[in-house]
């Protein structure tokens, strides 16, 4: 039904129209020119490769799902618990970050800082007084340590800015780094690798200066200071005839020979810097056909279960010890990862994997549906378990009685 003129008069709303309240009566906060939440590497490192390889990491591990779920009494999943602290983990976690981003920026800062803190900012009650509803989180950076309360500095949507505070370790996610003696320690193979970068990177600035490298070589011995004196005079005059040349041209004495150093010096260098990121590839269980989307499924499935999967255990252990009470623990509640076993499959064994999946009776056909992006059937049968090429069983009193030959027994009259 179309809607009136005058209703429609009556309900518009123009987002340029109600500006002008905030732009003259209302105070919005601190403003900045970039997003002032998000992390802030250290040490250098936006500056290097190591960069690249945090971001390939935190965007696998934030690809996989996380989730507040019931268990059975054997430990299996049963279903999902539509609770705050699941829309925290898949849909929103705050006012700034979806729950994907969020789980990035946890994975990020962790690898980076070595040790990073989920902080519940919004719940129903005191964290310190029981069991607490979990509304909003965000990732925080420890600054100070004490034997029972951690100091985190952790964005403040409300004033817009980051701020100090001092939680009790009970009531916040503090994750380690699984590999912190690779990537953190002060000796580690990342933290090498970071500082021959830093060198190579020098190096390259000086090179690329613009200087010219010369050494001139006056037709006079320069042992006095008057001697010492003239010769700085005449290369300052050098100086200023290349920089006050328009095409940077001077000229010397006839007796005067100029040196140029600019000559590439080779160095081993290039040669450790290869080494060490080789070394640090092979115990990370990363390889450039992971970062360059080129791996195989044996490399994929081996980068998962040596790199991903430890860090997801790290976060999802630590948020069902911090954030899951032992009442709720009682209650069968848990937190896990689901990887989607369908996501690297390529098209051409989809049908292979779904006939399979179905006549071994583990997913129905609604399920296999739904992860090749299809709608689901209407029809009864798909979403039933069973092997779709058998006859559906009949039911016993409608089968009639057999005979021990197999044939059917006949209703004789009787004598």
């Amino acid at each position: 039904m179309e809607i009136a003129f005058g209703s429609r008069l009556k309900h518009a709303w123009n987002a340029f129209l109600g500006n002008e309240f905030f732009k003259y009566s209302h105070s919005l906060g601190p403003s900045y020119s970039y997003r002032p939440d998000r992390p802030i590497f250290s040490r250098g490192n936006e500056r290097s490769i190591i960069t690249s390889v945090y971001n390939r990491i935190a965007l696998d591990a934030a690809s996989i799902g996380i989730q507040h779920v019931r268990l059975d009494d054997d430990g299996r999943f049963t279903e999902v618990i539509n609770s705050s602290l699941n829309g925290c983990l898949t849909l929103e976690a705050n006012l700034d970050q979806t729950g994907r981003a969020f789980i990035q920026d946890v994975v990020m800062s962790m690898l980076d800082e070595g040790c990073v803190a989920i902080v519940p900012t919004d719940t129903d009650l005191d964290p310190e007084t029981g069991s607490f509803k979990i509304e909003t989180m965000r990732t925080g950076k420890i600054v100070e340590w004490y034997p029972k309360h951690v100091k985190v500095r952790v964005y403040n949507e409300n004033r817009g800015e980051k701020q100090d505070v001092i939680l009790p370790k009970s009531g916040v996610a503090i994750i380690e780094n699984p590999f912190f003696a690779v990537m953190n320690e002060p000796n580690s193979t990342m933290q090498r690798l970071i500082r021959k970068l830093n060198i190579l990177d020098a190096i390259d600035e000086q090179s690329g200066s613009g200087k010219l490298n010369l050494i001139i070589q006056l037709p006079y011995v320069i042992k006095t200071e008057a001697r010492r004196q003239q010769a700085e005079k005449r290369r300052k005059d050098i100086e200023e005839q290349l920089s006050d040349s328009k095409y940077g041209v001077a000229y010397t004495d006839g007796t005067e020979h100029v040196v140029q150093l600019n000559r590439p010096i080779d160095n081993n260098l290039m040669s450790q810097i290869e080494y060490l990121t080789s070394m640090l590839y092979s115990q990370l269980g990363i390889t450039q056909g992971i970062l360059d989307g080129t791996a195989d499924d044996r490399t994929k499935l081996n980068y998962d279960n040596r790199t991903i999967e430890p860090i997801l255990s790290a976060i999802v252990d630590e948020m069902k010890r911090k954030f899951l009470t032992k009442t709720a623990r009682s209650q069968k509640q848990s937190i896990l990862f689901f990887r989607d076993p369908f996501r690297l499959v390529p098209i051409n064994d989809i049908a292979e994997i779904a006939d399979k999946m179905t006549r071994n009776e583990i997913m129905t056909s609604n399920e296999i549906r739904q992860k090749i992006g299809m709608k689901p059937s209407k029809d009864p049968k798909a979403d039933e378990l069973r092997n779709s090429n058998l006859s559906a069983p009949k039911e016993e009193g409608n089968q009639p009685p057999s005979t021990s030959e197999g044939g059917n027994v006949q209703n004789e009259p009787e004598v």
